[in-house]
C-alpha cells in the first residue's frame, strides 16, 4: 500500500498547530454487532430506528432517541422521535418510552419532519438538535430542543438555529476548547452540488456562524448521498469524522485529521457495515458503535476497536500552543 504523508498547519480558536500525518493504515475498526432495541416489540407493525443518538441520563441510565416509523420506510413521514432507555448499554432489548418529541407543522415552527436528534448535556440542561426539514429543501433547517430530564422537551424560541441547503440535516456538536462546532451534512451548491459536511460554531449553542465545508465527496446530486450522518471524535490529538456512506446502504467510513475543520478523503482509516452509525463511549472508557435503518429490525452495537495509540501526531516544538 503506498503511504500518504499529510503536513498540516491550521488556526483554530486563537492558537496553532503543525502536524504531521502518516495514513497508510486501518486505524479504526470494529467487532460483532448485536441488537439492542427492537421498536416493533409491543407493536402489530413493523417499525424501524433510523438516524440516532444516545445519552447518559442524570437517573443513571442510557437514552437513546432516533427516527422511527412504520415499515416500510417513509422519510417524509417521520414525524415522532422514538424514546427508549437500559441500565446497561448492551442491555439487550431496551425499555420502550413514549415519543420524545412529535412534530409541530404549524408557525412558528413549520417542521416538515423530525430527522435525525443528537443530544449534549450542558450546565444541566440536555440540548437537542435535529433535523426540521421545510417545504423548499434549499431552506432546510435544524431546530433545538431543550429539557432538565430528557423527558420533557421545549423548542427554542430562536429556532431555526441553522439554515442549510440542499437538505442540511443531521446535526452532530462536538466541544473544541472554548467554541462549539456543529457538524452536518448538505449539498453545495443547493442545485446539485457535491455532497458535503459543513461546520458552524458557537459560543453558547444559540448562536450559530461561520459556515466551513469540512468535507467534500466528488458524488454530486441531491438527497442521500455519501455524507450522511456525520459524527466527529477528538482522540490521541486527531478528529475522526465517521459518515455514512450509502454505498451500499449498510456503509459507514472514518477519515483522519489533525484538522476539526478539514478532513481529506484520501485519509480513510476505517470501514464498518452499518447505516446512520453513531460512536459512544460507556462510563467504564469502552468504546461502540451503532447500525440501524430501514428494514433492518432496530438499533445495534459493536465494540469500536481503536489501534491508533501510537499513531498520534506530534506537535511542531517551534507553534505556540
Amino acid at each position: 500500500m503506498k503511504m500518504l504523508f499529510l503536513g498540516i498547519t491550521f488556526f483554530l480558536i486563537g492558537t496553532t498547530w503543525s502536524f504531521a500525518m502518516e495514513t497508510n493504515e486501518i486505524l479504526v475498526e470494529c467487532g460483532e454487532f448485536v441488537k439492542i432495541y427492537d421498536p416493533s416489540v409491543g407493536e402489530k407493525e413493523k417499525w424501524y430506528i433510523n438516524d440516532h443518538c444516545f445519552i447518559y441520563g442524570p437517573d443513571k441510565t442510557w437514552n437513546l432517541f432516533g427516527i422511527t416509523h412504520q415499515e416500510p420506510a417513509n422519510p417524509g413521514d417521520e414525524d415522532n422521535f422514538a424514546h427508549a432507555t437500559a441500565k446497561k448499554l448492551m442491555q439487550k432489548q431496551w425499555d420502550k418510552q413514549p415519543f420524545a418529541l412529535t412534530v409541530a407543522p404549524k408557525p412558528p415552527w413549520n417542521e416538515e419532519h423530525l430527522w435525525a436528534p443528537h443530544v449534549i448535556l450542558h450546565n444541566c440542561i440536555y440540548y437537542m438538535f435535529y433535523c426540521a426539514g421545510d417545504k423548499d429543501h434549499t431552506k432546510y433547517k435544524i431546530h433545538l430542543a431543550t429539557s432538565p430530564d430528557l423527558k420533557t422537551w421545549t423548542r427554542h424560541p430562536k429556532n431555526p438555529m441553522v439554515v442549510d441547503g440542499f437538505d442540511g440535516r443531521d446535526p452532530c456538536v462536538l466541544r473544541l476548547k472554548d467554541k462549539w462546532v456543529m457538524y452536518y451534512t448538505a449539498n453545495r451548491p443547493a442545485n446539485k452540488g457535491n455532497h458535503v459536511v459543513v461546520a458552524v460554531t458557537s459560543d453558547d449553542l444559540i448562536n450559530w456562524k461561520n459556515p466551513k465545508v469540512v468535507f467534500t465527496h466528488p458524488a454530486i446530486g441531491t438527497y442521500g448521498g455519501p455524507t450522511e450522518s456525520p459524527f466527529v471524535v477528538a482522540r490521541n490529538g486527531k478528529y475522526y469524522l465517521f459518515i455514512c456512506t450509502n454505498m451500499p446502504y449498510d456503509d459507514s467510513a472514518a477519515y483522519v485529521s489533525g484538522n476539526p475543520f478539514h478532513w481529506d478523503i484520501k485519509n480513510k482509516v476505517g470501514k464498518f457495515p452499518a447505516h446512520a452509525a453513531e460512536v459512544i463511549q460507556d462510563n467504564d472508557g469502552k468504546w461502540y458503535i451503532s447500525r440501524c435503518g430501514w428494514g433492518r429490525g432496530g438499533v445495534y452495537l459493536a465494540p469500536l476497536i481503536w489501534k491508533d495509540e501510537q499513531q498520534s501526531p506530534k506537535p511542531n516544538p517551534g507553534v505556540s500552543k
